[in-house]
């Protein structure tokens, strides 16, 4: 376990060390709700929606057009953080460390106002509760899983620390949008499905599998079918004995999202994206924007520079040879299709979207819910072939430049890059690095300016390495790759 703790305490300060984004739509919509259910007891935001743009009207008021499984969560933070923000001593600090950030204000902006200061220390809160701190304990438990699977401590650290810093999973683990905490939610499940603990009654397992599953649906809505087919699996492997539990699991959330609906829109049916105040012609376009796949998108979320995938962590591409082997090998084949058909659910959703894009972004946001079951093949593959010294300098050179661009396009200005940049590394991200515009973190509370503020995050991280490399021994894999055993969960056979 000291391992599994190292890797999280090393991903969850690197997640908290580069703050969310101020100025960010989706995300102050998000939090906008938060704010509305608390204060006001409503899900109107109308007095918070002069701060996105991400919003529907209806009825003459103006409500979040997001999903809300993510504001539902944040509710009893901000709960419990209101009274101790209100207090006089705390918002005196709030003014004093808001004014380190002062440079990176616009300066035709409104400047550092103490309501302002107070909204981003909630975000900042939130974020931290709510998104990077699973998303942290997330990589442990990758870990875990890559060491269940026969994967030796050496190269299932190096996978899990790819996976957490050098894919884009890590700028939406320290920013409040729901796509990293879905990949949480669906993953866990998969792998619960897969093996429960052992300790767990049947019912336990199905219900803890349907409540994730749930509530990642109503967090992000394109879900759904990659829930179902997780759903589906677990059904197959354990049998309809699962499947009252899965329900009885995935109906509280479920419920939930009907009340707010009801109380917002006056139906049951979540019809937010229908009412929003812009791109009204593009979310009435085909079914709420689905047109099709179409080769542009597909191939911008994959190997385009301004927002695929493959590009940005190419070591990812060594899952298709694992799907290849997998394939071959026709062992574990329920796991195999699970881990094709999600994937498969995200890219052609969005790569049927007119939108698929998703606005400013570092990145592919929308599909970072498929990361880790890319990544765990991934692994598998790296696993076979970790003991050839070519394939193994290889990888970390993929890897390592995978961390760099990462990093760089996360990193850089205060926003990330719009949908309107189609070159954002020519046109966004280099620029921005030569003129020292780095996203605000906290190396400028100590006062560092420009990539200066990064170096403390760099020498977390380098030291966090070496402290966890030096604690493993140097052992080779003991299973052959793709035929994976949970050996301390032992695997509960198919039935019915």
């Amino acid at each position: 376990m000291y391992r599994f703790w190292l890797i999280v305490v090393l991903l969850f300060c690197s997640y908290a060390y580069v703050l969310p984004r101020w100025s960010d739509w989706n995300q102050n919509s998000r939090l906008n709700l938060v704010l509305a259910l608390v204060d006001d007891g409503s899900p109107r935001i109308d007095r918070y929606v002069e701060n996105t743009g991400d919003y529907a009207i209806y009825n003459g008021h103006a409500y979040t057009d997001k999903p809300p499984g993510l504001s539902f969560l944040g509710v009893p933070i901000y709960v419990m953080m209101r009274p101790l923000l209100d207090a006089p001593p705390v918002r005196t600090q709030l003014e004093r460390i808001g004014a380190r950030f002062e440079k990176t204000l616009n300066p035709e902006g409104s400047g550092l106002r103490i309501d302002k200061i107070r909204f981003a220390l909630i975000q900042y809160a939130l974020t931290l509760v709510l998104v990077a701190l699973p998303s942290a304990l997330f990589g442990g438990l990758f870990f875990l899983v890559l060491r269940r699977l026969g994967v030796a401590p050496i190269p299932a650290s190096v996978g899990t620390l790819a996976y957490g810093l050098a894919t884009s999973a890590a700028p939406y683990a320290g920013n409040f949008y729901a796509h990293q905490l879905v990949a949480v939610l669906l993953f866990t499940a998969f792998i619960l499905s897969w093996s429960p603990p052992s300790g767990w009654s049947p019912v336990v397992s199905g219900v803890v599998v349907g409540l994730l599953l749930g509530w990642a649906v109503i967090s992000e809505y394109p879900t759904a079918p990659a829930a179902a087919v997780i759903g589906l699996y677990a059904v197959y492997r354990h049998g309809w004995r699962w499947l009252v539990s899965l329900t009885l699991g995935g109906s509280f959330p479920i419920a939930l999202l009907v009340m707010y609906d009801l109380a917002a829109f006056g139906t049951p049916w979540p019809i937010g994206y229908a009412y929003s105040a812009l791109w009204q012609e593009q979310h009435h376009t085909g079914f709420m924007s689905l047109v099709g796949p179409q080769w542009e998108a597909i191939w911008g979320l994959t190997f385009s520079d301004f927002r695929g995938l493959f590009f940005r962590a190419p070591w990812l591409l060594l899952a298709i040879p694992a799907y290849w082997i997998g394939w071959r090998q026709r062992t574990h084949r329920a796991e195999w299709w699970v881990l094709l058909l999600v994937p498969l659910s995200f890219l052609l959703f969005y790569g049927s979207s007119i939108m698929w894009w998703g606005g400013f972004a570092a990145g592919p946001r929308y599909i970072v819910p498929m990361i880790p079951f890319l990544a765990l093949l991934a692994m598998l593959f790296i696993a076979s072939v970790w003991s050839h010294p070519g394939w193994c300098t290889g990888i970390l050179i993929l890897m390592a430049s995978s961390f760099g661009l990462i990093w760089m396009e996360a990193t850089a200005t205060q926003l990330f890059p719009t949908d309107s940049i189609r070159s954002p590394w020519s046109d966004y991200v280099i620029p921005a690095w030569r003129r020292g515009d780095i996203a605000r973190n906290l190396g400028m509370v100590l006062q560092l300016e420009g990539p200066w503020s990064l170096a403390p995050l760099l020498l977390l991280i380098t030291t966090g390495v070496i402290v966890l490399f030096r604690s493993l021994p140097g052992d080779r894999p003991t299973a052959t790759t793709m035929q994976p055993t949970l050996v301390s969960l032992p695997i509960v056979p198919p039935q019915g």
